[in-house]
């Protein structure tokens, strides 16, 4: 009893913290790599892109599978558990498949995705489409379809643009007191500030939140090990991460600490099929 008192509180907590709200059901950032750099990962074209902005998914060029494990707080009530597939084609462009799981017995998250992204020119357009499912014990479950947009251009041969918006159709899960998946809209930038170093800003909205503004760095130290460090004002967190690369796996983890509530954990593995794209 004291165990469930006590993830009550801490999730009341949680939701109360601005930019985190509802879970998942947000379009929280997705892999280590992401969360490593404050979540700012609107510019980011890499496997993880189909949940973060699925234009960034158009840069791919292998088929490319990920799967991903985020824990918030030591409680496996606030656990997150995901896998994603992005494979490129000659006709269609680039197409993902994501599933994803939140929370426990008492309140949990379903989503399914699949997005599209193509490659015009120096600009690469994304949409995705997400079956959302909130399930509360004893109350039942309510389903959506939050339909996303992004956007991502090379503005110069090292500065990059991002813009993503989640829930564009402001998908409705219950009546009572309109009650809607959230709204969110990033735009950011990446720069390119050595061969070595990486430099990301976004600023993010939520329709009933301020403003959060989001920044990291990324620095290779080696073409096989990169270090991460990152900030998120609207969570008011820190975060810091590494990965390693060997063979055609990248193992990448992250750690996040938030001064009320403490500590929490996010590693994701991406591996890339070494094989031309098909028609």
């Amino acid at each position: 009893m004291q165990h469930f008192l006590r993830c009550i509180v801490l999730l009341f907590l949680y939701l109360g913290v601005p930019l985190c709200a509802q879970g998942q059901i947000n379009n929280a950032e997705v892999g280590a790599r992401a969360v490593s750099l404050g979540g700012s990962a609107v510019t980011l074209s890499d496997v993880w892109a189909l949940s973060n902005n699925p234009a960034g998914m158009a840069a791919s060029k292998p088929l490319e599978l990920g799967a991903y494990a985020h824990n918030r707080f030591s409680l496996k009530e606030l656990t997150t558990v995901g896998l994603l597939a992005v494979y490129p084609t000659q006709r269609f462009g680039t197409i993902g498949i994501d599933v994803q799981r939140f929370g426990g017995e008492l309140y949990n998250e379903q989503r399914l995705g699949i997005g599209f992204a193509h490659q015009l020119g120096v600009v690469r357009l994304g949409l995705k489409a997400d079956l959302l499912q909130v399930r509360v014990q004893e109350w039942g479950s309510r389903k959506a379809v939050a339909v996303s947009m992004g956007i991502q251009s090379d503005l110069l041969p090292k500065l990059s643009f991002g813009a993503h918006i989640y829930n564009l159709n402001q998908a409705k899960l219950a009546e009572f007191e309109d009650e809607r998946v959230p709204t969110v809209m990033k735009l950011g930038l990446s720069y390119q500030a050595a061969t070595k170093v990486l430099l990301v800003l976004e600023a993010e909205k939520e329709l009933e939140y301020p403003v959060a503004v989001k920044g990291g760095l990324e620095y290779r130290l080696l073409p096989a090990l990169g270090l991460r460090t990152g900030f998120n004002t609207g969570t008011r967190a820190g975060t810091a991460g590494v990965d390693v690369k060997f063979k055609q796996f990248q193992v990448a983890y992250a750690l996040g600490a938030q001064h009320q509530l403490g500590i929490s954990n996010y590693l994701s593995v991406g591996y890339q099929l070494k094989k031309e794209p098909q028609p």
